[in-house]
């Protein structure tokens, strides 16, 4: 029997490492409270419509839109927390995963390491609450784009639509305004070679971007405080 034991934990193991591997996911339910916890990481640059080359650590929105949708399908499961430490990359794919992550029933919570550049920073804040370790970076920017541009216009008219879609979500999600994200957007005093803010740890949260300074340790603790919250009103 004990053997038997053994193999099965043998094989769970292989398993969550091989899902580590494929989708940088899996589920937390080693806790105390034995919560059903998915951890989703967010790593590299989001990859959108385009394989970006192979040598390049990604996060295929793809891969994740789906996941998402299973979590919010399966009962069970009691809370996700998002590691996130991103360049950025494709707007509509990155706001595709911050939209969906918004929209969840269940508790969720993110948490900076490292940086969360560029569209990360929809992402960050999509979540119900939002942490950052000291050391961790957020790069607020105007959109950019690769390749040939149309100097006309229309095309800055789009790129301003874009940039509305990220500043409102941005505002919709945290406790700071649209006007002062874009003004943080437009900056031209702190980047030698571009426009924009970088905020670092306590920066952040200061100007109302994320919630807490903190690590690993307080974002599992605030997940479980407010999975504990949520069972308890359902019991009500």
């Amino acid at each position: 029997m004990a053997e038997q034991t053994g193999n099965q934990n043998g094989q769970h193991e292989e398993r969550q490492e091989e899902k580590i591997r494929e989708t940088g996911q899996l589920t937390l339910n080693q806790n105390p409270e034995q919560y059903r916890i998915h951890l989703l990481t967010v790593i590299g640059e989001i990859e959108g419509h385009e394989c970006l080359s192979s040598n390049v650590k990604t996060t295929k929105y793809e891969h994740v839109l789906p996941q998402l949708a299973a979590i919010e399908d399966n009962k069970e499961m009691d809370g996700m927390l998002i590691l996130i430490n991103t360049v950025g990359g494709d707007i509509d794919a990155g706001l595709a995963l911050a939209e969906m992550i918004a929209s969840l029933s269940l508790p969720t919570v993110s948490l900076v390491l490292g940086g969360s550049h560029s569209i990360g920073v929809p992402l960050a804040v999509s979540a119900e609450y939002s942490f950052i370790v000291e050391s961790g970076a957020m790069l607020i920017h105007p959109v950019r784009m690769n390749g040939m541009v149309i100097g006309a216009p229309q095309t800055y008219e789009y790129f301003q639509r874009l940039q509305n879609r990220i500043s409102g979500f941005i505002a919709a999600h945290s406790r700071v305004s649209r006007e002062r994200v874009e003004e943080m957007m437009m900056e031209t005093g702190e980047l030698t070679k571009d426009l924009g803010t970088i905020l670092i740890g306590k920066d952040a949260v200061r100007e109302g971007l994320i919630d807490e300074v903190g690590g690993i340790r307080e974002a599992l603790s605030k997940l479980h405080e407010m999975i504990s919250c949520r069972r308890e009103k359902q019991h009500l």
